[in-house]
């Protein structure tokens, strides 16, 4: 049978090496995951993990200038080439990203763009798929443009809920690309999701660090989340299982 890739959402080595331990294929790497959904990671984070992950194509890196939305101005698409030229100088083997016309089309322009400052890395195009009516649609013009993996919860807040969209990107992409069921994924989910034909699954495995330690005015709420190697330890189990 296909081997389906476990990916764990972290951000930084800490939560990069509890993923791997508890028997992640790969992890996808941000910063401010919970605050905001996830923002380009600093130089050094991105160095630090790439020593925790050993290999190029254990890490991937979100590349997502702001908050908001995925309709970039020129500015912002020239901002994110050049966050991918350095992250795949650095070493990084994937690069997440994704960019939307007004009209809910794919940026061909800016994914282009960005699939030459990649180079040899890969081009992976994330949940920006997921705020547009029929996802399936724009399979071809990610093909066209380079993207070589998707991350899609169907369309749905929980992935367990899109699974129809999902056959139909499988469907869709016929081996074109590689679609990765993601966004709110449960442990109990994963046979389910497994069972759309994907290709990876992916979840943050997150719990609440306990740290109780005040932030202060203007720092934010209170504590923060942390990579759970339980979590990680029985999704790869249930992948196994299914294997």
């Amino acid at each position: 049978m296909t081997r389906i890739a476990l990916e764990i959402a972290v951000d930084g080595p800490t939560g990069a090496r509890t993923a791997f331990a508890g028997g992640a294929d790969r992890v996808e790497l941000c910063q401010a995951l919970a605050a905001t959904g996830g923002l380009t990671p600093s130089g050094a984070t991105v160095d630090a993990v790439l020593a925790v992950a050993g290999a190029p194509e254990r890490i991937a890196v979100l590349v997502r200038p702001r908050v908001g939305g995925f309709v970039y101005s020129a500015e912002e698409v020239d901002l994110v080439a050049a966050d991918i030229a350095d992250l795949v100088r650095r070493g990084a083997g994937a690069v997440v990203v994704g960019a939307l016309t007004a009209d809910g089309a794919v940026d061909r322009g800016a994914l282009e763009r960005w699939r030459s400052a990649a180079g040899a890395a890969d081009l992976v195009f994330h949940r920006a798929i997921d705020t547009v009516p029929e996802p399936a649609a724009l399979v071809d013009d990610l093909v066209s443009s380079g993207v070589r993996r998707v991350l899609t919860s169907g369309g749905a807040a929980r992935s367990i809920d899109g699974r129809d969209t999902l056959r139909a990107l499988v469907a869709e992409a016929d081996g074109r690309l590689e679609i990765m069921a993601g966004g709110g994924v449960r442990v109990e989910d994963i046979p389910r999701l497994v069972a759309c034909g994907v290709d990876a699954i992916h979840l943050s495995a997150r719990r609440p660090s306990g740290d109780t330690a005040p932030s202060g005015p203007g720092g934010g709420d209170p504590g923060f989340d942390v990579t759970d190697g339980g979590i990680v330890r029985h999704a790869a189990a249930a992948l196994r299982v299914r294997l």
